[in-house]
This record gives structure tokens, sequence and C-alpha cells, in this order.
């Protein structure tokens, strides 16, 4: 049976916006169209994770109009384990508003609502944890409980002091980052490259269209992207993170775990929303397989 991978973050409302260019101070530009979603990095993770058959619980604070929304009802009808989610009725859910211009260059506006009440909340002890973005207290306090924590601070990581920050990284056992954060987690704690690699047993730096990298015990795993015909590149990465976790809880060397998150990652970017074109398992294997050879067999 597949581990529960327990997942921290927002579920957020997205308003996607496309825009012939993103303003600077003092300007203004039309908007060409806009669609409103189901999102945030941990709802984005949990149902990739359930869709491909994979056991996948959140831990996400709500507004009192989740379920009004219909956002409940949507992680339900995915089997995505709502028993540690926590409501706020007097709050307002998550929202991501995000502008994305000609060249897929993005601006995003968040409006935290219900999930600025984590830092009040005392974490429960769980085994697998995801932590996506989120509050840093809360992310801190749950890392010292969890038995394995992998760890992905996102677009949050300028809201992290240097002391949280170190304290999670001090618990973590893979370290998602894009190429920017890896740079600004060095910055913040004084770290290198190689400091951080020799702290945290596994790190997987994504580079946008030149793919991956998976740094691993001195190791350097180049996975590349599966090349679709991208419409929006929002939730790439959750999608990434949802299928190399799955991978890795089924224990697949690191290598086809890097080429599974790459994958689920090309279906994401297929259609506009993070979650409107994610694979089951089986699909998954098909274009995996188309691209990069024989799906591995385990066990």
């Amino acid at each position: 049976m597949d581990r529960t991978i327990t997942v921290v973050g927002h579920a957020a409302i997205d308003l996607l916006f496309d825009v012939e260019n993103i303003a600077v101070h003092n300007e203004s530009h039309p908007i060409i169209d806009y669609n409103q979603y189901y999102g945030g990095g941990a709802a984005n993770i949990a149902i990739a994770i359930a869709i491909l058959g994979g056991n996948a619980q959140l831990i996400s604070a709500v507004g009192g109009d989740f379920a009004s929304s219909g956002y409940e009802a949507e992680l339900e009808k995915y089997s995505v384990d709502l028993s540690l989610l926590y409501s706020f009725s007097g709050e307002k859910s998550t929202r991501a508003f995000v502008f994305t211009d000609r060249d897929h260059q993005q601006s995003t506006y968040f409006h935290w609502g219900a999930s600025a009440k984590l830092k009040e909340l005392e974490p429960p002890e769980v085994d697998f944890v995801h932590l996506a973005t989120s509050d840093s207290t809360y992310n801190a306090r749950i890392a010292k409980k969890a038995k394995f924590v992998s760890f992905d601070p996102g677009q949050d990581l300028v809201t992290y002091s240097k002391e949280n920050l170190e304290s999670i990284l001090e618990n973590t056992n893979i370290l998602f980052t894009n190429k920017h954060e890896i740079q600004r987690v060095c910055d913040m704690t004084g770290k290198s490259l190689d400091d951080i690699l020799d702290m945290i047993e596994t790190v997987v730096v994504t580079y946008d269209a030149s793919g991956s990298k998976v740094y691993n015990n001195g190791n350097e795993i180049m996975i590349p992207v599966v090349p679709v015909k991208a419409l929006d590149p929002t939730g790439a990465g959750d999608a990434y993170r949802a299928g190399f976790l799955l991978a890795y809880t089924r224990n697949y060397p690191l290598d086809a775990c890097g080429k599974i998150g790459s994958t689920v990652a090309s279906f994401a970017v297929q259609n506009i929303g993070c979650q409107t074109d994610l694979p089951v398992w089986d699909v998954m294997m098909a274009r995996y397989e188309k691209n990069f050879g024989k799906f591995p067999v385990i066990g």
C-alpha cells in the first residue's frame, strides 16, 4: 500500500490573467482574458498525487467560503484526505492573482486570507510530509515532528526568517527549488551550493525549459523536459513535485523519479489551470516510455 504523503500549504482560488505586457510602476495595460481555477501549491500537489493513484493528505487553512466555492468537493472527488484541514468561518480563502504575458513571464499577487492563521496553530505529527508554500513558522514546527521532510519554499521564500529557513533545512531530506530560489537559499543562509548539497541528501533544482538536476550524495543527474505545446506554465513545478514524490515513495530510482516528475509536469502545461489536465499513472507511463524508453520495474 502506498505511503501517505501529507502536503502542507495553500489551497487557493487562482485568477489567471493573460496580458500583453506586465505593468510596472504607473503603467496600465489591457487584460486579454482571464479565468478562475482551483490552485494553491499544496492542493495542486495533493490532487496530482491522488489522480496518479497515490494517497495524499492536505494540511491547509481555509475560509468560510471554501465549501461554497466548490473546492472542498473537488478535493473530496479525488479522495484527498481532508481530516487535517483547518477551517475559519470568518476568513476568506486564499487567492492568487497571476498575470502572464506573451513571453510566459509572470507576475503574481497573493492574498493569504485564512492561510495566515497557520502561524497560530500547533501542527500534528506526520510520517512523510511535503512543505509547499506556506507559513514559515508552521513549516518549521512540523518539520521537527515529521519522520521524513520534503521542502519547497517557492515564492514564499522571501517571507522566511533565516532562523526558520535554517531550522527546516536541518530537518529536510529532499529540497526542491528553481534556479533562482537555490541562490536565494544560499544567500539567506550564508552557505554555498556545495554546503547545501552536503547538508541535504537529495536536492532538486528546476531550470525551466532546460529541465532539472537531481543532486544526491555527490552525483548529479540531468533530467530533460518532456516536449509539448505549452499553453500555461502555472502549476508545472507542482506537478513535477507530485510525480517525483509519489515515485520516490514507491522506491523508484532517482533518475526515474525525476523523469516521472518531468512527465507529469508536461501534462500540467498543456492546458490553462494547474489541475485541468493531470494524468493517471498509466497515462503518465505511456508518455514516459515515448520520451525516455522502457518504464522501470521495481521490486
